[in-house]
Parts: structure tokens; C-alpha cells; sequence
């Protein structure tokens, strides 16, 4: 199958001396997924969704099974679902380390094989229809440990290593490059979930192209999961989002070592909507990524939406935006370089084209 749909988002930044006075976002173009696979078997799209979806195809799977499984009125025996919360975490944690490397940082010897062995421990975990063995699981979580203790994460709660390749990417990132705003921030929460999918299932691509609520375009991703376990946020410049993206693999990385069921953020959250319909909430990387589909007695697809975190984040009218319009910027490459660190600390599942522009010459 071959689809085309444009998979970059083009973002342009236009400056008022040391100030951004607007901030214009073209979104990505999204997989017409209804008119591909209406009156098709439900069975028929998940062998197609890692194609549709290189990035968080664990995340897509779990939520699409999910969301069928809701649908019928069932939910997953207790081992699956504990499987399938294991693989949206292995994959989380993947995905988390993935952003920080990924086309920002240059990596030595050591450094690029703990990554590597990372990612070939998070794939032992990875598997969303079946579960492993606890001795492959404990190995494959010994070599996560390892991995990132190589590149300075020691640990749950403790500071990054002195002179570790993280430490001084943490430090390069401080500074005055960029001075966001002071705004309001919101945040989506599962508190959400019935009435996103409300709107999902009624307004289709139009709405998951430009979601909102109440009027209001919030956060997901690592930023919101941090503000929902503290009272008081610090500034959301692009030190502090990158110093919550570590704290969270750190984490991620304590819950699979322990094993045991407290972790919060309702990672996989299934609802019923009645007959034949049905719909699933995943919290992964980037955020809150939400599936609904509607059934016909034949178990074929009548209608199926999905709704990714980045369209929230990278909204014409989203924190994104909200983060950079009014901010300061230091002059030349450093103020610059702020901007594209504080974009890609939103992390957006498609690549993205960054233009700066002044004012009156466009």
C-alpha cells in the first residue's frame, strides 16, 4: 500500500527586532483512514498500522485493539493488559530517549553503543500481543539500566552524572537564548478523554486536524504527565522541558525494574459507547493519543478516527505557539538555536521545517 500524505510540519517564526511577534504553524497532512478502510474487516488495518505509523506503532496497535475490544464490550484479560502496559512503556521510554539524540546530539563511541543497546532491550519489551519470560524481561531491563547509566542516568530522583554526555547537553541548552512569555498553561488530562472522543467520532478529520476544548488547545506529552505530579511548574524554557524528559525515562526505567502496577497517567484506557462502538486513550511519548471506531454486526469498519498528541502541541493556536509568541530572543545563531530546541522539545512525530522571518520583509 502506498500513501501519500505530507509528513512534515512547516513552522515559520517571524521576529520583531529581539522579540517574535508571531509565531505561523502549516500542519502535516494526515492518512485519510475512514476512506481507506471503511467497509473493510477491523482485522484487516492492524497489520497496516506500523506502516501508517513508524513511530509509537506500539502506542497505535494497543490503542486500536483497544478500542475493537471496547467495542464488543470486552476488555483484555488481566496478563494481556499488563503485557500491553509494558509495551507502551518500553516503547515510551524508547521513543523519549530517541528525541534526545536524534539529529541534536553528536555521539562518541561509548556513548552511541549504550543507545543501541537501549533500543535492542526496549524491542525485547516491545511486543504488544505477547508477553516475555521474567528471566528475559529482567535482562532486558539489567541492559536498559546500563545503557542509561552510560549516558548519566543513574537513576529514579537522582542527578545526572557529572560530565556525562546528558550533563552537558542539560547545560548547553541554559542560558538567555530564549525567554518564553509568561503564560497560562493547560494541560489535557484523562478527565478528557469522553469529551475528546465525543467531538473525535462527531467531527472527524476536521476536528482531529484542529482539536480544542471548551475553546482551548492544551498540552500533552512529558510536559503535562510532570505538571500533573507536582503543584508548581518552572518555567517551561527548553532546559527545564529537556531536565523533564530525563526525569521521566528515569522513571519509566524504576517502574520496569520493579515490576509492580503503580504507575500513573492511565496509560491505556478503553471505553464503550455503545453497541458497535467503542474507543481507547494511550498515553505514549508525545502525549495523549486517542482511537474510536464504530463497527457494523459483520465486524466491519464504519467509521474509524485517531487523534495524535502532536496535533494538539503543534496547533495553529497550541502551546507551542503560546510558548514562542512574545518571547525574547538573544540575537544571531544562539537565539535561534533556543527556538529550535524549544520546538524540538515538543517532539513532534513528523519532522519539521523551521523559517525565521522579520517582520515587513516576507
Amino acid at each position: 500500500m502506498s500513501l501519500a500524505f505530507r509528513n512534515e510540519i512547516d513552522i515559520t517564526v517571524w521576529l520583531d527586532g529581539g522579540v517574535i511577534a508571531d509565531v505561523a504553524i502549516q500542519p502535516r497532512s494526515r492518512p485519510p483512514l475512514t476512506r481507506l478502510f471503511t467497509g473493510k474487516p477491523a482485522a484487516s488495518l492492524l497489520p497496516v498500522l506500523p506502516r501508517l505509523f513508524s513511530l509509537c506503532s506500539v502506542a497505535h496497535q494497543v490503542a486500536f485493539l483497544s478500542a475493537i475490544e471496547a467495542a464488543h464490550g470486552q476488555q483484555a484479560a488481566p496478563a494481556m493488559a499488563r503485557c500491553r502496559l509494558t509495551a507502551v512503556v518500553a516503547e515510551r521510554l524508547t521513543e523519549l530517549l530517541r528525541s534526545l539524540f536524534v539529529g541534536r546530539l553528536a555521539l562518541d563511541g561509548a556513548s552511541a553503543a549504550a543507545v543501541r543497546a537501549m533500543m535492542q532491550a526496549t524491542t525485547v519489551l516491545g511486543g504488544a500481543s505477547e508477553g516475555v519470560s521474567e528471566t528475559l524481561r529482567r535482562e532486558a531491563v539489567a541492559q536498559i539500566k546500563a545503557a542509561l547509566a552510560a549516558l548519566g542516568i543513574a537513576g529514579e530522583g537522582q542527578a545526572l552524572a557529572p560530565g556525562s554526555v546528558l550533563a552537558a547537553h542539560v547545560e548547553s541548552c541554559e542560558g538567555e537564548g530564549l525567554s518564553p512569555p509568561s503564560v497560562e498553561q493547560s494541560f489535557l488530562t484523562v478527565a478528557d478523554d469522553l469529551d475528546v472522543i465525543t467531538r473525535l467520532l462527531a467531527g472527524g478529520a476536521a476536528y482531529s486536524d484542529a482539536p480544542e476544548l471548551r475553546g482551548e488547545v492544551p498540552e500533552t506529552g512529558v510536559w503535562a504527565r510532570w505538571a500533573r505530579r507536582g503543584p508548581a511548574l518552572p518555567a517551561a524554557d527548553p532546559a527545564a522541558r529537556l531536565a523533564a524528559r530525563i526525569a521521566e525515562i528515569a522513571r519509566l526505567c524504576a517502574w520496569l525494574d520493579r515490576g509492580d502496577d503503580v504507575l500513573d497517567d492511565n496509560v491505556v484506557a478503553t471505553y464503550r459507547l455503545g453497541a458497535g462502538k467503542g474507543a481507547a486513550a494511550v498515553e505514549c511519548a508525545r502525549g495523549r493519543l486517542y482511537h474510536a471506531i464504530v463497527l457494523d454486526e459483520e465486524n466491519r469498519i464504519v467509521n474509524f478516527e485517531f487523534l495524535a498528541p502532536t496535533e494538539w502541541n503543534f496547533h495553529a493556536r497550541g502551546p507551542l505557539v503560546r510558548s514562542l509568541k512574545g518571547a525574547m530572543l538573544a540575537a544571531g545563531r544562539r537565539g535561534r538555536d533556543a527556538v529550535r530546541a524549544l520546538v524540538g522539545a515538543f517532539d513532534p512525530c513528523v519532522g519539521f521545517k523551521l523559517d525565521f522571518r522579520e517582520v515587513g520583509h516576507a
